[in-house]
């Protein structure tokens, strides 16, 4: 998987794929786990994403090699593949729990009747296809999904802000500490951006101030997920908790659509696409890892095929049992997430000798 790829893509992905995977049931998760403070644990884990994408983005600065190279540099060969086979993994563990929100929404918003595993071929195919692109087509993709990103969330925002009744968030100080940690562990597991920009080191060109543009585009991203929780918890009170995807059912008051019908599906099925293109890039992360991992880019084809059947399989074995999974991901999934989405990149500050431009830049990648 190689080429290169732009910061403002970078920026990109950070924006649209960073809110797009966690607005289809993450509200409704929070607004049971945490009632009318359900922003505040999404707040919690949006400072904590956006400090470690800051220190992660800080370290491109610093040097120009990518993580294999400057692992293997300190550790060696045999730690590198293994730090990067395990980060591949990571990677296609965090396609899981998005791949089964979308599968349902899919089911919910396109079918009335009970859909066949059959119909998300087309997803699979689409993700086996993006998982043999380079990081230059992913940078791409990224071009695209912004704006529809942008156009399909602002529409329903526009939709449903108004709609709402915002003292339905108040007063949050009848939520206890100990539900709010709760709420904040159980949902750390969503904010695991920083690991993405662990795959992109070495593979743009650093300027001046881009730290600070990776910074504030996950800080943008992740207020447009709170501002979309705190949209649908004001237009549903107590009752958000049994609303399942907040993109479709936040809009459902607008007055307009009572003449003009379900216009407001055109936004959600928009919206659906950017998490589409975010999934793949989780394929695309797996597919790169080890194809760095196994030193063979001609391998592409074979790894896009794996990652692409673990997750059907994932599909087939969940399938109606994803408040399991649901449990599980609260109980234990932010543990993987710590230790690949913060420790990883802020361990990797120790692998840098000097300052960019120094010895580390000096060795080229």
């Amino acid at each position: 998987m190689n080429g290169t790829i732009k910061v403002r893509q970078i920026c990109f992905m950070l924006v649209a794929y960073n809110a797009a995977t966690k607005l289809l049931l993450y509200p409704t998760f929070m607004a049971a786990e945490a009632g009318n403070a359900l922003v505040i644990p999404a707040l919690v884990g949006v400072a904590l994403q956006t400090a470690a994408v800051g220190a992660t983005a800080y370290l491109s600065s610093r040097t120009d090699k990518t993580l294999f190279a400057l692992v293997e540099q300190r550790l060696g060969r045999a730690a590198a593949r293994t730090v990067y086979v395990l980060l591949g993994l990571y990677f296609l563990f965090l396609a899981v729990v998005p791949l089964v929100e979308q599968k349902n929404f899919i089911h919910d918003a396109y079918y009335e009747t009970i859909l066949s595993l059959g119909m998300l071929l087309p997803v699979f195919a689409f993700l086996f296809y993006a998982g043999m692109k380079s990081i230059k087509d992913a940078g791409a993709f990224a071009d695209i999904c912004l704006p529809v990103f942008a156009i399909s969330l602002g529409a329903i925002l526009i939709m449903s802000a108004g709609q709402g009744d915002y003292s339905n968030l108040l007063p949050v100080a009848d939520v206890s500490a100990g539900v709010l940690g709760r709420g904040i562990i159980a949902s750390l597991y969503r904010f695991s951006e920083p690991a993405l920009l662990l795959i992109f080191l070495g593979n743009f060109k650093y300027r001046k101030g881009d730290a600070a543009k990776l910074t504030l585009s996950c800080a943008v991203g992740g207020l447009a997920v709170v501002a979309t929780m705190a949209v649908f918890y004001a237009v549903y009170g107590p009752l958000a908790r049994t609303r399942t995807f907040a993109i479709v059912n936040s809009t459902l008051f607008f007055s307009p659509l009572e003449h003009l019908g379900r216009l407001d599906l055109i936004a959600a099925y928009a919206f659906d696409l950017v998490v589409l293109f975010a999934l793949a890039l989780y394929v695309q992360a797996f597919t790169h890892c080890f194809c760095r991992a196994f030193g063979r880019e001609d391998f592409n084809c074979l790894f896009s095929a794996i990652a692409t059947a673990v997750l059907v399989a994932v599909v087939l074995i969940v399938n109606n049992k994803y408040s399991l999974l649901q449990r599980a991901a609260a109980s234990w999934f932010f543990i993987p997430v710590i230790i690949f989405s913060y420790l990883l990149p802020l361990g990797a500050h120790l692998l840098v000798r000097g300052k960019r431009g120094g010895k580390a830049h000096e060795d080229g990648r």
